[in-house]
């Protein structure tokens, strides 16, 4: 499925044609569903690899499905908010989706550093992408990223540049794209709806509304403890415990790494606050 318009959907069949379908009374379906047309009727095939976020008023949303990959655009300014990009990567991690770093506004004089310190933070956890979407710098790794028939996102902060990437990776589409807000260094939303398009290469990207911030569903602490990038080096099966949220708990590997320098500490209060961000375990202990 392509868009989401209302009571009806925009549907790309295997031909290439895409489609109007009207959606049936309570007939629920988002941008990326595999779906089926039978006399005009659509059956959605079952997901993975689901984006959800929690909006303004508290309800969950279905953003996208059936991802492979998720690129969180992040730039030199506007920054992100603190904990944007650890809780991406857990959220997309705990669906089964693949994450990689975009670095946009790479020619600003701010890039060079900011692009090493991501390295260093997440150069294990995923790629960090170095791009100019204006210069077109670094725009054929991300259509690499997505090859092979891939369906992806782009995800981050309103005014970071997702627009001007699209523009660059679809260049037909013609996005609208707006300047920063140079007094509250915020961007303004140019995207309002979830929308597919092809990229060359034969990846898909999707296309969603500026994200100012994400809001962890269908997360749970010990998914921030499989999950959170860094911690790659120490696996989870090394601690005594399979359930270990790597507080306090004997045989703990994360600790010890922490303690002997193998995890910054840095990184390991990070990762504190997002578990207590998320709350109490939802799921019997395994241990």
């Amino acid at each position: 499925m392509v868009a989401h318009h209302g009571v009806a959907v925009l549907v790309r069949l295997d031909s290439g044609v895409e489609r109007q379908i009207w959606l049936a009374p309570r007939q629920r379906a988002v941008a990326g569903d595999r779906v089926r047309v039978f006399a005009g009727r659509l059956v959605v095939e079952p997901a993975h690899g689901i984006l959800r976020r929690r909006d303004a008023r508290g309800r969950d949303r279905t953003i996208a499905v059936n991802l492979d990959w998720l690129g969180i655009v992040v730039a030199p300014e506007p920054r992100e908010p603190p904990g944007y990009i650890d809780r991406g990567f857990v959220i997309a991690r705990t669906a089964g989706i693949e994450v990689d770093v975009i670095l946009n506004k790479f020619d600003l004089e701010a890039a060079n550093p900011l692009a090493d310190r991501l390295d260093e933070i997440y150069g294990d956890s995923g790629t960090v992408h170095r791009v100019s979407a204006t210069a077109g710098e670094g725009i054929g790794a991300i259509a690499e990223a997505l090859s092979g028939g891939r369906l992806g996102a782009l995800v981050g902060p309103s005014g970071v540049g997702k627009s001007s990437l699209l523009n660059a990776l679809v260049p037909d589409l013609s996005l609208a794209v707006s300047d920063l807000n140079r007094k509250s260094q915020k961007g303004r939303h140019t995207t309002t709806t979830a929308t597919l398009h092809a990229v060359s290469g034969g990846g898909l990207l999707l296309d969603t509304a500026g994200f100012k911030d994400f809001t962890a569903v269908d997360v749970d602490p010990l998914d921030v403890a499989r999950f959170f990038p860094g911690f790659e080096k120490v696996v989870l099966a090394d601690c005594r415990f399979r359930d270990c949220l790597h507080r306090s708990e004997p045989g703990c590997a994360v600790l010890a790494a922490v303690g002997s320098g193998g995890i910054p500490p840095r990184r390991y209060r990070a990762y504190l606050e997002l578990l207590d961000e998320i709350g109490s375990p939802s799921r019997p202990s395994s241990g």
